[in-house]
């Protein structure tokens, strides 16, 4: 609808061009007029202003005049209705789609809100993408919302502003990212977040070490330095540079090349008659490793044995092949 319009406006343009144009080189060859002269009359015939012209017309002019006078009034006319009905269908159009963005948002449920659309939000947004999980990004450079509006869900407005996290649905939240470059910039949106959701699990980006702790103090639950772990894990290839490669081949870039897994043990409860990884058998049934282990309290059991119980909101952490981490969540109806 949108390049209809547009066309239409073209074509309104390229009248009124072509209008003075006509108007001009008619006065300028028909009354012998100078261009100057020739533009002057053009422009007082085609508004109607009623001043006076250069010099009397003689008939020939006069019926020129009258043509250029009817001919211009039908195409402003028709101009101004095009230009009118653009701008009144784009403001509708955007008015609609700001309301089915808000539509969609008030629908969320435990979704993740993602407080800046840089290179860090970005890379944040497009993981979440790969995995399905629902999200909303908060951003207020409206050239970068009218890039990619088409396939996220964005917030335009500050998120400093409580105002712009309520309409994000932080109150049904359960996790916030908050990736802007600025470090106090991310210490205010912390520090407001967890005052409107206290249950909300906030991840911050800072870009100083001093920093760390006031984000923490501020309610951040985990803080990440990007350029801290961009300069580690250069020194690393250097260091151990086949380790390094091995663990970035296990990195999951989605849900079709996922080679790791957190799974909860409320996914195998009704699964298994004993409640231990032995009784899980998860090498024989889906051909996954069990490499990790992390107890209710957060503990974290690396490589744990085989006789180890299992625990109500104990999670495991699987290795295996993209087909076979398939056949687990087939298998154990896993989302």
């Amino acid at each position: 609808m949108i390049r209809l319009f547009r066309s239409r406006m073209y074509l309104a343009l390229a009248l009124l061009v072509m209008v003075l144009l006509f108007g001009v080189l008619g006065y300028r060859f028909l009354s012998d007029y100078t261009w100057i002269d020739a533009f002057y009359m053009t422009i007082i015939t085609v508004t109607t202003v009623g001043f006076s012209e250069v010099r009397p017309l003689d008939a020939e002019a006069k019926i020129f005049t009258v043509v250029l006078i009817v001919t211009s009034v039908f195409i402003f006319a028709f101009a101004i209705s095009v230009i009118t009905e653009y701008i009144l269908s784009r403001n509708a159009l955007q008015l609609l789609k700001k309301k089915k963005v808000k539509n969609k948002i008030n629908s969320l449920s435990k979704h993740v809100i993602i407080c800046g659309f840089g290179r860090n939000g970005n890379q944040a947004a497009e993981r979440l993408k790969a995995y399905n999980r629902p999200f909303v990004v908060i951003e207020k450079n409206r050239e970068v919302i009218e890039k990619f509006e088409e396939e996220i869900l964005f917030i335009e407005g500050d998120a400093n502003e409580d105002d712009t996290l309520i309409e994000a649905g932080i109150d049904r939240a359960q996790y916030l990212i908050t990736a802007m470059p600025d470090d106090a910039a991310n210490l205010f949106v912390v520090l407001s977040a967890r005052q409107l959701n206290k249950n909300l699990f906030i991840i911050s980006r800072a870009s100083q070490i001093t920093s760390q702790k006031k984000l923490r103090l501020a309610g951040a639950d985990k803080v990440i330095m990007p350029d801290k772990i961009g300069g580690d894990h250069m020194a690393s290839l250097v260091v151990i540079p086949d380790l390094i490669t091995f663990m970035d081949k296990l990195s999951t870039d989605g849900e079709n090349t996922t080679n790791l897994e957190e799974v909860t043990i409320e996914s195998f409860m009704t699964k298994i008659d004993n409640h231990s990884l032995r009784d899980l058998d998860l090498r024989r049934k889906t051909g996954c490793t069990i490499i990790g282990y992390i107890e209710p309290n957060g503990n974290y059991i690396i490589n744990p044995g085989a006789d180890l119980k299992l625990q109500p909101q104990g999670k495991v952490i699987v290795l295996g092949r993209p087909e076979q981490i398939k056949k687990l969540n087939e298998m154990f109806h896993i989302d």
